[in-house]
């Protein structure tokens, strides 16, 4: 199949093994006989998708299951947003903000409790990774984005915070590098930008986190102790985007794990900040901080908005597609993922390199 160059920054690309598997599951369910949307999220079948998916990925991610749950839940990042404080601010919390999404995070948050923003990087429109900051003594927990999918910068490494736990909005770099996962208490992840499609959030929590300090009352849907009791199956789960994680997850680990994809992702993101760097008064990019520059999402912009629009025409005419910046801030991104191809990103340095020599 002729498959176009998918820089979408979400939905995104998928392995098109995992695709492939999925379109036999929506016929064909382990020989069952009907769909994987039709059987029950009680049948057996499914109940091996779902613990397979969970110890697929808790071994990915080096983590014990005796410490951490996995849970498969609807509702996106955005209804973390809400749960999170939820369940754990009871005096105050502490957030990072550095970008469109952690602003929303802290928006949900200051209607639940005491929000003290500790660091940010909008004095320079999110343009770097706040390196400084001072965690408040009485704060339930800390709170970063781990990747900003619009504006392009990454926690490379993440913050040390001591004993307060650390909670991270991990959802567009999920599963993209080797990390220390024991650092934190609580990992959330919308699927569709690095591990599956829409309509599935996996979180990741340590036992003791909820055990310990998570509320005891309140809505039954909004307890994440609810979910670790019913296993993610309080109520019917999304089973088909569940199935496409798990095989997702089997992917990765079939084509050498973390670290593989580590080195797969800055190879691909290395090659287009490459072709930004030595030219960097056409490309202009937003992250100027090597360090603080997105594996996953590359941004940056041209000299007028006429050039951006004939690059991004150019682009699509050669079945590049996604290559528009989000609607806040315009220019260009290129998301590459762990399942965009090398093949994908050689096509668009090509490009770029051309439209340089032709419009400079």
């Amino acid at each position: 199949m002729n498959r176009a160059h998918n820089f979408f920054a979400g939905p995104a690309v998928l392995p098109y093994e995992v695709l492939e598997a999925t379109r036999d599951a929506v016929v064909d369910f382990a020989g069952l006989g009907v769909s994987i949307m039709e059987v029950s999220h009680r049948d057996k079948a499914f109940d091996a998708v779902i613990k397979e998916a969970e110890s697929d990925l808790l071994s990915l991610m080096n983590l014990s299951k005796d410490e951490y749950s996995v849970l498969f839940l609807g509702g996106g990042a955005s209804l973390q947003f809400a749960m999170v404080p939820y369940n754990f601010l009871q005096n105050e919390a502490d957030y990072i903000s550095t970008g469109y999404w952690s602003e929303k995070a802290i928006k949900e948050a200051q209607m639940t409790g005491k929000t003290n923003i500790i660091a940010t990087s909008k004095d320079d429109n999110y343009s770097y990774i706040p390196k400084n900051f001072t965690i408040s003594p009485n704060a339930d927990y800390v709170h970063i984005t781990s990747n900003n999918t619009i504006y392009g910068s990454e926690w490379k490494k993440w913050p040390d915070t001591g004993n307060t736990p650390l909670v991270i909005d991990n959802s567009s770099d999920f599963l993209a590098m080797e990390r220390d996962y024991n650092k934190a208490s609580l990992i959330y992840a919308g699927a569709q930008k690095n591990v599956g499609p829409a309509g599935v959030t996996v979180i990741v929590i340590k036992k003791s986190f909820v055990e310990q300090k998570a509320r005891k009352d309140g809505y039954t849907m909004m307890k994440y102790s609810t979910h670790i009791e019913k296993e993610s199956l309080y109520n019917t789960p999304p089973v088909l985007p569940i199935y496409t994680v798990g095989q997702t997850l089997k992917w990765l680990k079939k084509n050498g794990g973390l670290k593989a994809m580590q080195e797969k992702n800055e190879k691909k993101a290395k090659m287009i900040y490459d072709v930004i760097d030595a030219h960097p008064d056409f490309f202009i990019g937003r992250i100027k901080n090597k360090e603080d520059r997105s594996l996953m999402n590359i941004t940056w912009n041209l000299p007028t908005p006429e050039l951006e629009a004939k690059f991004l025409e150019e682009a699509k005419a050669q079945k590049m597609l996604g290559l528009k910046g989000h609607r806040s801030v315009g220019g260009l991104r290129a998301s590459v993922y762990n399942a965009c191809p090398i093949s994908s990103v050689e096509a668009l340095v090509n490009l770029m390199e051309d439209f340089y020599k032709r419009n400079k």
